[in-house]
C-alpha cells in the first residue's frame, strides 16, 4: 500500500469517526429535546383534565370526554382519573390502564413518568378540597417517532455522502501533498558519481519537505566534495609521480646494464636517495592537502595565534639556517585579544608553508608581522624576493601551478593551495600584493575569539 491511499484511508476514518460521533450527539440531544418535550406536555395535559374534572362543577364525565376527543393530541391517548383506591372516576380509551396493577405499580410520589409497552406515561398527584385523586395519563408519541427515523435518514445519508467525498478530496489533498516527495525521488534517481552537481529544489525552505531538500543537498555537497578531493588526490598523484617514478626506473636499468666502480654506485644511490625524499615530501604534501580538503566539521577550539606563528617561524628556521626572520608584533594589553577560533595543527600548516616560501624565494630577511584592527588580527608575511609575475597572481592558489619565474628553485606548487583552503576554514581573509623582483606581502586576517 503506497503512502498516498494509506493517507487517504486514514483522513478517512479520522473524518467517519468526527462524522458518526457528531451525529450521535446530534440523534442523542434531538431525542432528549423531543422526550422531554412529549414528558412536559402530558404532564401539562393530565394537570388540565384534572382541573376541569375535579375542580370545576360544571363539568361532568359526558362534556370532559367531548373537551378530550376535540382537544386530542397524541395518538392513542389513555387517561384514568381515580380516587386513592384506585377507584376510576373517569376514563377514555383505557388499555393499559384498565390494569389495577398498573395504576398501583405507577402511583407514587407527587408526579411519576413510566413506560408500558410502546406508550409512555405521567402519574399525577390532584387534592382538592383535602381530597386527593390519581391521574393516569398515556400515550404514544407518534410524532417524536417519525421526527427521529427521519433524522436518522438524513444523518445516515449525510455521513455516506460526506465519507464517500472525503475519500475522494483525501486522496486528492494526499496526492497532492506526496508531490513534492514523487519530485524529490524522481530528481534523486538522476544523481549518481557522475552527477553529484545536481541538487534539489529546496523551494522557500519552510516547510519539512524543504528542510529535507536542503539537508539532502549538504549531503551532497559533502559527498561532491569528498568525490572531487579523491579525483584530484588520484590525479595529482599520478600527475606528479609518474614521471619521477619513471625516470628513477630508466635511470636505475641504464646504470645496472653494465659493471659501475664503487664510488659510480654511491653516487647513483645517493641521487635516488635524494630523489626519493623529494618523492616523499611530494606525498607529504599531497596528504596534508587531502586532509585540508576533506572536511568542512573540523574540530576547532580557542588558540593564540602568536604562538602558532612563533612555533611556525621556528620549524622553518631549523630549515634556513642562514635567513632571518624577524617577528613584529605589538602585543594588545590584554592577552586574550591574541586568541582566535581555530585548528592549530591546520594553522601551523598554513603559516609553515608561508614562511618556507618567503625564504626559499628571497635571500633577505623575511618579516612576520601583527596588527590589530578592531575585531579583527592581521598577520602578514614579506620577503623582498623575486615576487610573482602579475599576470599569473590569478592562478597562484591553484595546485601545482608555479610562477614562470621559479624554474630552477625546488617546489610543488601546492603550498598556497593548502594556505588558501585552511583560511576557507577559518573564515579568514587572504590578500596577496607582489611586484617581479621586488618582493611578496601575503595579509591574513582573523576574527578574534569573544569570550
Amino acid at each position: 500500500m503506497n503512502i498516498k491511499i494509506r493517507l487517504s484511508l486514514q483522513f478517512t476514518l479520522i473524518v467517519t469517526g468526527i462524522l458518526l460521533f457528531f451525529s450521535v450527539l446530534v440523534y442523542y440531544f434531538s431525542y432528549s429535546r423531543q422526550h422531554a418535550k412529549f414528558r412536559q406536555n402530558i404532564l401539562d395535559g393530565a394537570k388540565n383534565y384534572a382541573t376541569l374534572f375535579i375542580n370545576v362543577a360544571e363539568v361532568d364525565s359526558v362534556l370532559l370526554n367531548k373537551i378530550q376527543e376535540s382537544a386530542i393530541l397524541w395518538e392513542r391517548e389513555e387517561l384514568a382519573i381515580t380516587d386513592t383506591a384506585y377507584n376510576i372516576l373517569y376514563s377514555n380509551n383505557i388499555e393499559y390502564l384498565s390494569d389495577s396493577l398498573t395504576l398501583v405499580k405507577n402511583a407514587y410520589r407527587n408526579s411519576h413518568y413510566f413506560v408500558v409497552a410502546d406508550k409512555e406515561g405521567v402519574f399525577y398527584r390532584h387534592i382538592f378540597e383535602n381530597r386527593t385523586y390519581y391521574i393516569f395519563s398515556l400515550a404514544y408519541d407518534k410524532t417524536r417517532s417519525a421526527y427521529l427515523e427521519e433524522l436518522r435518514k438524513i444523518l445516515f445519508w449525510s455521513i455516506l455522502f460526506s465519507i464517500t467525498l472525503s475519500v475522494l478530496l483525501s486522496y486528492l489533498f494526499a496526492r497532492r501533498a506526496i508531490r513534492p516527495i514523487s519530485l524529490i525521488i524522481r530528481s534523486v534517481k538522476e544523481i549518481n558519481s557522475l552527477r553529484l552537481g545536481n541538487r534539489l529544489d529546496e523551494g522557500d525552505r519552510k516547510d519539512e519537505i524543504d528542510q529535507l531538500s536542503v539537508t539532502f543537498n549538504q549531503m551532497l555537497s559533502d559527498l561532491e566534495i569528498a568525490f572531487r578531493n579523491q579525483e584530484d588526490f588520484v590525479s595529482n598523484a599520478s600527475h606528479e609521480l609518474r614521471t619521477p617514478l619513471s625516470v628513477m626506473i630508466s635511470e636505475t636499468d641504464y646504470f645496472l646494464s653494465r659493471e659501475r666502480t664503487r664510488e659510480e654506485y654511491t653516487d647513483h644511490i645517493a641521487a635516488l636517495i635524494n630523489d626519493l625524499k623529494k618523492i616523499n615530501t611530494l606525498l607529504n604534501s599531497l596528504l596534508e592537502l587531502a586532509q585540508v580538503s576533506k572536511d568542512k566539521n573540523i574540530g576547532f577550539s580557542p588558540v593564540r595565534i602568536d604562538e602558532i606563528v612563533f612555533d611556525a617561524m621556528h620549524q622553518v628556521k631549523n630549515k634556513y639556517h642562514y635567513h632571518k626572520i624577524i617577528p613584529r608584533i605589538q602585543y594588545p594589553e590584554n592577552e586574550k585579544d591574541l586568541v582566535i577560533n581555530g585548528n592549530e595543527g591546520l594553522l601551523t600548516i598554513a603559516f609553515k608553508n608561508l614562511i618556507d616560501n618567503a625564504c626559499k624565494f628571497s635571500n633577505d630577511i623575511v618579516i612576520v608581522e601583527f596588527g590589530f584592527d578592531g575585531e579583527k588580527i592581521n598577520v602578514a608575511v614579506a620577503d623582498s624576493g623575486i615576487g610573482i609575475p602579475e599576470a599569473e597572481l590569478g592562478n597562484i592558489y591553484k595546485p601545482f601551478t608555479r610562477g614562470s619565474n621559479v624554474k630552477y628553485i625546488g617546489g610543488f606548487g601546492i603550498g598556497l593551495t593548502m594556505v588558501s583552503r585552511i583560511m576557507q576554514l577559518h573564515k579568514a581573509a587572504i590578500t596577496v600584493a607582489s611586484r617581479e623582483n621586488e618582493g611578496t606581502r601575503i595579509n591574513l586576517q582573523f576574527s578574534r575569539s569573544i569570550p
